[in-house]
């Protein structure tokens, strides 16, 4: 593995990549460019788009990072799109064709399950996902070993695709659909950031990959300072109201200047409580919504980082320091320098 933070040679290899194998059948000499997009906010978690002298027609891309540091040479894959929606241009010298590439969730995405097609309960959701997208794909799929089972019959909605219904499937176990570089569809936990490692630093050093200008975000719009929980059922009626008046909080009803609540009827996952019970749902639940989500957009040089992974932002000249996000998208550049802008997400609690 090279290191990032030094100077290298980058280049770019593309392959044909044989569906039936996975691998890859011959090297494109044609490619001027591409970009990649990785979104976990997209039902594919991505696309490229890629720029070639002359279509290769409908086939599956593989892009490699090519490095040479030291006399190595390594190659590190970006990714593997299919390639469907070609568009051209002619300037009167030169033939320039843009491939719009998908990723191999795509195949997932584009045929219904049967009418009606159900899971019984107790059918093991990871094990049958599996299956599902097995037979419905023809990228590689990484089993995971998870035991959990159905608590009730699973039943397709008519509007589902087989991505929608595999997704929707896999939510039971507290998993979602994920994919490697080499276009493998991967089985990935549902995790917190509080709960992950930061695999990279970004920081403000002169040694940093990281480009100095940087974006963020946020919407303090519907963060409640007020939560009420009115509890009715059985001839018992109970209610909570817990109110956030801490002057030092910057949502508070005192620095706001006004009440903006958030109530909630029987609440089913409390059982039969009492009022005492009521109370402490209620407070606690103003403190898990007394939060506030940032989004920070910046670029950097190429490393190893992945979508869902964590980063540590310690970028003191933009006021950030030992800061936790995950990844949520990335949009990778693949010319000399392979540029990465990439957006991350953390919250900060601001009550309780």
């Amino acid at each position: 593995m090279p290191d990032w933070l030094k100077s290298m040679t980058q280049t770019f290899e593309y392959y044909v990549v044989d569906p039936g194998t996975w691998k890859e059948s011959f090297r494109l000499d044609n490619v001027k460019k591409s970009t990649i997009t990785r979104d976990s906010g997209a039902e594919t978690l991505g696309s490229a788009t890629i720029d070639v002298t002359e279509s290769v027609g409908e086939s599956y891309i593989r892009i490699y990072l090519v490095t040479i540091q030291n006399g190595i040479t390594e190659s590190h894959p970006l990714g593997t799109f299919l390639v469907q929606t070609p568009s051209s241009s002619f300037d009167g010298k030169i033939r320039n064709v843009s491939m719009d590439a998908y990723t191999p969730l795509l195949e997932l995405k584009e045929n219904p399950p049967p009418l009606g097609y159900s899971l019984l309960k107790g059918d093991n959701v990871m094990s049958t996902a599996y299956r599902l997208c097995r037979e419905n794909a023809r990228a590689p799929v990484v089993k995971t070993d998870n035991t959990t089972e159905l608590h009730d019959d699973f039943v397709a909605n008519t509007d589902d695709t087989w991505l929608t219904f595999i997704s929707d499937l896999i939510a039971n176990a507290k998993y979602h659909l994920d994919l490697d570089e080499m276009g493998r569809i991967l089985f990935s936990p549902d995790q917190d950031t509080a709960s992950l490692q930061p695999v990279w630093t970004f920081d403000d050093s002169n040694s940093s990959i990281l480009y100095p200008e940087l974006d963020m975000e946020h919407d303090l719009y519907g963060v409640p300072n007020v939560v009420e929980v009115i509890y009715s059922k059985g001839g018992y009626f109970y209610h909570a109201r817990v109110v956030n008046d801490d002057p030092n909080s910057p949502i508070s009803t005192i620095n706001r200047g006004r009440e903006i609540v958030h109530r909630v009827t029987n609440p089913d996952s409390i059982g039969n409580p009492t009022q005492h019970q009521v109370e402490e749902y209620a407070d606690q639940l103003l403190r898990d919504l007394s939060s506030l989500e940032y989004t920070i957009t910046y670029s950097h040089g190429y490393c190893p980082v992945r979508l869902g992974d964590c980063v540590r932002l310690d970028y003191s000249k933009a006021g950030l320091r030992d800061i936790k996000a995950k990844v949520i998208s990335q949009t990778i550049d693949c010319t000399p320098g392979c540029k990465v802008t990439e957006k991350a997400v953390f919250t900060t609690k601001l009550w309780g």
